[in-house]
């Protein structure tokens, strides 16, 4: 595919400075721009690169003030980093459209399937099932009895959709992640053993969520748990039992969350947080990674870290104060024993 710089700036309303009949043909990283390859210039410590290379186009801020002479065409735009992110989206949709049924599979007679959808070989789809409009599906899903999934969801290969979930609308559940596994659920008995709890409820993902490969999120006991609105979750995360995350939260791989607990809305989870089960994080909380919550968090727009978390500028004196903890137990030894030593004399 290929786009003049012209073609590029009325997509994107912006302005050409420089050669406006300049051809690219691909997308690429700054640094190994070629004379066919359209990039661009958000992050200033990159600045030095537009004098060294010759590439084709090069996106850049409308008020960026050039120290020397370039080679390339610009395309200048009021935020360059937003302004690309909408090409990259743009070239994925077009490298990505795929419609149409694949053999083999199974799709059971009930099923709904919307306009323009994709499902690839060798997925199962169970019955009542009902997918929406340009929904991509890709081979090796399996999607259980009961699921509703949303207009333009992306599932990809080997996403595992239990019964009865709820997924709406612009939804994306990378490779190896699981949708309504049971909730660690288990009655202990007299004699020492564990009675399974049945897991009878589901997990509903609201509009715009976008999951991680290998994540998980458990069904709840009873009702929902419910992942809401422009929630972001990478890899390896653990999400468990009747669990709610608020709208636009985001959290970072190989953190667990507890059963039945409640993150507010805007909240962001560092890599490799525990949560404990039974409480809530109030709105717009930061929590360094790495971190233990063990009691709910309940003032909103706070910082958090160490285990057990506590307030974020307190964690890092303490880190300063453990640092210095050798040199004071030298001091003090010290002390004592000149101490000792004029008791003596």
């Amino acid at each position: 595919m290929q786009f003049t710089a012209e073609q590029i700036a009325t997509l994107l309303k912006g302005k050409v400075e420089g050669d406006s009949t300049t051809v690219v043909d691909q997308l690429s990283k700054i640094e190994e721009s070629t004379s066919r390859s359209l990039t661009f210039l958000a992050n200033p410590k990159y600045e030095h690169f537009i004098y060294e290379i010759e590439a084709g186009i090069i996106v850049v801020n409308e008020d960026l003030a050039l120290q020397k002479p370039v080679k390339s065409t610009l395309v200048r735009v009021k935020n360059a980093y937003s302004a690309f992110t909408e090409l990259l989206k743009l070239y994925d949709e077009m490298t990505n459209d795929k419609r149409g049924i694949e053999e083999p599979n199974a799709i059971h007679e009930t099923v709904q399937l919307g306009e323009d959808a994709y499902v690839g070989a060798f997925t199962y789809i169970g019955k009542h099932v009902k997918i929406g409009n340009k929904a991509r599906i890709y081979p090796q899903v399996f999607i259980g009895d009961n699921v509703q999934i949303g207009d333009r969801v992306v599932l990809l290969p080997g996403v595992k959709i239990y019964n009865d979930c709820v997924l709406g609308d612009g939804v994306m559940i990378h490779s190896g992640a699981v949708i309504g596994s049971d909730g660690f659920g288990f009655a202990p008995q007299g004699d020492g053993t564990y009675e399974k709890v049945p897991q009878i409820g589901n997990v509903v993902i609201e509009d715009d969520v976008e999951i991680g490969a290998n994540t998980v999120v458990d069904r709840a006991t009873l009702g929902s748990t419910r992942i809401k609105k422009g929630v972001k979750l990478d890899n390896l995360i653990q999400i468990a039992h009747n669990v709610e995350i608020g709208k636009n939260t985001v959290i970072a791989a190989q953190t667990g969350v507890s059963g039945s607990t409640k993150v507010g809305e805007n909240v962001i989870l560092g890599g490799q947080v525990g949560v404990v089960g039974h409480i809530t994080i109030a709105k717009g909380t930061q929590v360094q990674a790495q971190s233990g919550i063990n009691r709910s968090l309940l003032e909103e727009n706070k910082k958090w870290g160490g285990s057990p978390a506590f307030p974020y500028n307190n964690e890092l004196r303490s880190q300063v104060l453990y640092a210095k903890l050798p040199e004071m137990e030298r001091r003090i030894a010290e002390l004592e024993k000149q101490l000792k030593e004029k008791n003596n004399s």
